[in-house]
Parts: C-alpha cells; sequence; structure tokens
C-alpha cells in the first residue's frame, strides 16, 4: 500500500480539516442561525430543527456515497484527492448562494446543497490518515484531529464571531476559505496517482447492488468494537452539538446577554478551547504512540464534555462560562487527536477503509443535524436548561462505549 512521508502529510492533515471544518461551524452555528433569525425570526427554533433534520439525511446518504466512491477511484492525482477538490469547489459555491437567498425555502436549497458538498470532502479526506506510515498514525491522527479539527471548530469562530452584524458576507468569505484551503492541503499532500493500481478482487468493477448495501454493515459478532467505537461518537456529538449548535441562543435567549457581550463570550469560549485543542493536538497523538494508550483518553474525553455542560446549568454565570470552556477545550483536544486513530483500530474491513472512516465521520456532520432536532424539541417543552442534562448524559453513554471496546487494551 502507498504511503505518503509525514512531512507532506501532517501540513495537508492540518490545513485540510481546519479548511472544510471550520467554515461550517461558522455558517452552522452563527451565520445560519443569524440568517433564519432576519428570515423569520418568530419560527428560528423550528426552522433550525428543519434544517438539521433535513440534513442529517442528506448527510448520511451522501458521506457514504463519497466514501464507496473514493475506494473505487482511480485517478492520476489518488483515491480521494479528485472528490475532495470538487466538493470544496461546489460548497463555495453553495455558500455564496445561501449569501443571498432572500427566503427559507432558498436558504434550505443553498444549505442542503452545501450539505451534499461537504461530505464530498469529509469522507475522502479523512482516508488520508491511511496513509500515514504505520509507526506514524498515531501522530498523524493527532494532526488531524487535535490540531486541524481544532483550528476548525475554534479558530475560525472567533473570527466568524466578528461578522455577525455581516453574515451574508460571512457566508462567502468563509466558503471561499474552504476552496482555497482544501487546494492547498491537496497540493502539499500531493496523493500518489493509483492509475495502474490494481483494485482488490472483492470490489473490482463491483456495482452498488441491494446485497452489497447490506453488507456495508457487518453482523454485531464481527462489527461489535466499531459499533461501539460509532455509539460512543454519535452520543459524544450530539451532547457536543446540542450545545454548540445553540451557542448563539444559549448566550441571547438562556443567559440575557447583548450582542456585544455574546460576541466576547463566544470568542472567549472558542480561544480556550482553541488552546486545548492545539496543546492536545501536539503532545496526545506522540504521548499515544509512545505508551500505546488509545481508548483510555478518548473514553474519558467525552466525560470532560459532560462536566463542561453540567457547569453552564448549574452556575448561568461567566465562571460557569470559563469551566465549560476549560472542560470542552480538554476534552474535545483529547477527542479530536485520537478518535480517528481508534477508529482505523477497529475498522471490520480495511479493503473499505474510505467507507467505514466516512460513516464513522458522519458524526461530524449528521450529529449537528440530529442535536438542533432534539434540542428544538427539549427547548419547546422543557426549556434550555434541558439540553445540558441531555448533554451531560449522552456525554456518559458515549463514554462507557468507547471504554468497553476489547480489541483495544487501553
Amino acid at each position: 500500500m502507498n504511503t505518503i512521508p509525514l512531512k507532506r502529510l501532517i501540513p495537508g492533515l492540518i490545513i485540510g480539516p481546519a479548511s472544510w471544518l471550520g467554515p461550517y461551524i461558522a455558517a452552522a452555528s452563527l451565520f445560519l442561525p443569524a440568517m433564519i433569525q432576519q428570515l423569520d425570526a418568530d419560527n428560528k427554533i423550528q426552522i433550525v430543527a428543519l434544517f438539521s433534520a433535513i440534513g442529517m439525511v442528506v448527510a448520511a446518504i451522501s458521506n457514504m456515497v463519497a466514501g464507496y466512491l473514493s475506494d473505487r477511484t482511480k485517478s492520476r492525482f489518488g483515491k480521494r484527492t479528485p472528490w475532495l477538490v470538487s466538493g470544496a469547489f461546489v460548497f463555495m459555491l453553495a455558500m455564496i448562494f445561501a449569501s443571498i437567498s432572500p427566503t427559507i425555502p432558498v436558504l434550505l436549497l443553498s444549505w442542503m446543497l452545501g450539505q451534499v458538498a461537504l461530505n464530498f470532502i469529509v469522507a475522502p479526506m479523512v482516508a488520508w490518515l491511511d496513509l500515514a506510515p504505520e509507526e506514524g498514525k498515531g501522530t498523524a491522527s493527532s494532526a488531524y484531529g487535535g490540531l486541524g479539527m481544532a483550528l476548525g471548530n475554534n479558530g475560525f469562530t472567533i473570527i466568524a464571531a466578528m461578522f455577525l452584524g455581516q453574515f451574508r458576507l460571512g457566508f462567502i468569505i468563509f466558503g471561499t476559505i474552504t476552496f482555497v484551503g482544501t487546494l492547498i492541503a491537496a497540493y502539499i499532500v500531493r496523493e500518489p496517482s493509483n492509475l495502474y493500481d490494481k483494485l482488490d478482487t472483492s470490489t473490482k468493477k463491483q456495482k452498488i447492488s441491494i446485497k452489497d448495501l447490506v453488507t456495508v454493515f457487518p453482523t454485531w459478532s464481527v462489527g461489535r468494537d466499531y459499533y461501539l467505537a460509532l455509539i460512543g461518537k454519535l452520543s459524544q456529538g450530539i451532547g457536543n452539538f446540542a450545545i454548540t449548535g445553540y451557542l448563539l441562543f444559549i448566550m441571547t435567549d438562556f443567559l440575557q446577554k447583548d450582542t456585544f457581550a455574546t460576541q466576547q463570550s463566544i470568542q472567549l469560549v472558542n480561544v480556550v478551547m482553541l488552546i486545548f485543542g492545539i496543546l492536545m493536538g501536539f503532545i496526545a497523538g506522540p504521548i499515544s504512540d509512545k505508551y500505546n494508550l488509545l481508548k483510555l483518553p478518548v473514553g474519558l474525553s467525552t466525560i470532560f464534555l459532560g462536566i463542561g455542560a453540567l457547569s453552564i446549568f448549574f452556575l448561568q454565570n461567566d465562571i460557569g462560562i470559563i469551566i465549560y470552556a476549560f472542560m470542552a477545550g480538554l476534552g474535545m483536544g483529547i477527542w479530536n487527536s485520537l478518535d480517528n486513530l481508534l477508529n482505523l483500530k477497529v475498522i471490520p474491513d480495511k479493503n473499505r477503509v474510505g467507507l467505514f472512516l466516512g460513516i464513522y465521520n458522519l458524526g461530524n456532520t449528521v450529529t449537528q443535524a440530529i442535536a438542533p432536532v432534539i434540542a428544538a424539541i427539549l427547548i419547546s417543552q422543557i426549556g434550555f436548561s434541558s439540553i445540558f442534562m441531555m448533554s451531560f448524559a449522552l456525554s456518559i453513554i458515549g463514554g462507557i462505549s468507547i471504554l468497553s471496546i476489547k480489541s483495544v487494551s487501553r
């Protein structure tokens, strides 16, 4: 199997995920809610949930299709690069369309196009991890998740908060960043040509059939640890995004902050989380490689997120926000650094790495779609306080699931 030197792969695995995740998080958590509030303020909670529900279906389908197609692609640019560059270009167009949307239906169509395009970046790009040398996979995973995703999750949001008053412009700028950043990452990585590689005989010239779709998901006895990792990912993701997806409304409606105070609080949370994300990105992967630690830190990281959520619920002040930022930053820093490596260890079929990594990484997009739907129901029935309790409960479930994996010793 082809490998890429870490000196090329690591910069690409930092720039690449930061370039798609950062603009997406900025758009999903700030620009989209602000746009919806401008177009239909009275129904903003329900409309955010609607966008999320439809986006969940679109993201799930497109992610699996993208992983499936990239596993079977042969080109002079390799398996993954043609798809992720094309996806980045279409995502940029979708964000431009979103910026000029005059109505909710037009905005919805633009957002769904963006969901499809985004998953044609995500599924192929995460499969770059499999191109790392065996002794450097932990470092590569840490670069992708710890550094790349920390910059995406938090670094971009610090800047995006400045565009709350110009969110239409924000859509355009951040969509363009995705395309340019993805191009730069692809150029740095320079995925080798696979034009003359032989596909595995089990997948060569294989057409998508009902039987193939069924066998995508192995039985529990075969895929037990993969499913536990997936349960952990989904639980952690829903618990986390239930808060971050409504962070703007938590600040304004739950904590009663004005626009300036909201901007300051969002920036504070993301600065702290960025610091921890970068720190864990530098140390978590190398420590995992050296001491063979993987399952334990990933499992415990979800529990840190739950504790952070409780701090906002109980304190409801700036101290609670700081504690949340500290615990969520530590938890997400560890999780993003190591969870993709954990999934590589438990994949049930090594001939379908792109597909299984793509399904697993639905946790980065589908959970952002599921979480606001659940949160909207809870907010309407109980109030904002309920989403913090849900986040804590799901974080505990996610941690237990990860720690129950058997094929990874510790």
